[in-house]
C-alpha cells in the first residue's frame, strides 16, 4: 500500500468508534476520522462470528486488496476502520469491493474518477 500503514494500537480504534463518522452496509461497518498525517492508516476488524480462523483470514485479505487496489483514488490523511459483519463471510470479493468502495465514498474518502497507476 502505498501511502497507508497499518492502524493497530486499541485507542486509536476506540477513538475511531466514539469521535469518527460511520456508514454501514450488509457486509461491512466503516468509521473514518481525519488524522492530521500525511498518509493514512487502516485497521481492519474481524470478529470471532465471522467464523473461524480460516474464514476471518479470507475475509481480512479480500477487504485489504479491495482497498489496496483503488488505495490510488482515496485521500491521504485519514484513520480508517473496517469492520467486517458476518455476511461478509458469505460474501463474493465483488460485494465486498462495491460495499468498501460505496461506503468510503458516503464518508468522503474516496475520490471517483479516474485512476492513475
Amino acid at each position: 500500500m502505498k501511502h497507508t500503514v497499518s492502524l493497530k494500537e486499541n485507542h486509536l480504534f476506540r477513538r475511531l468508534y466514539s469521535k469518527g463518522k460511520s456508514a454501514a452496509a450488509p457486509t461491512l461497518a466503516v468509521y473514518v476520522r481525519p488524522n492530521h498525517h500525511a498518509g493514512s492508516r487502516l485497521g481492519l476488524t474481524v470478529g470471532t462470528k465471522v467464523g473461524k480462523a480460516v474464514r476471518r483470514n479470507q475475509v481480512r485479505r479480500r477487504i485489504r486488496e479491495a482497498y489496496r487496489i483503488h488505495e490510488d483514488r482515496m485521500l491521504p490523511g485519514y484513520d480508517i476502520v473496517v469492520v467486517a459483519r458476518v455476511r461478509a463471510a458469505y460474501a463474493s470479493y465483488a460485494e465486498i469491493e462495491r460495499d468498501l468502495l460505496r461506503l468510503l465514498d458516503k464518508l468522503g474518502v474516496y475520490q471517483r474518477g479516474e485512476r492513475s497507476q
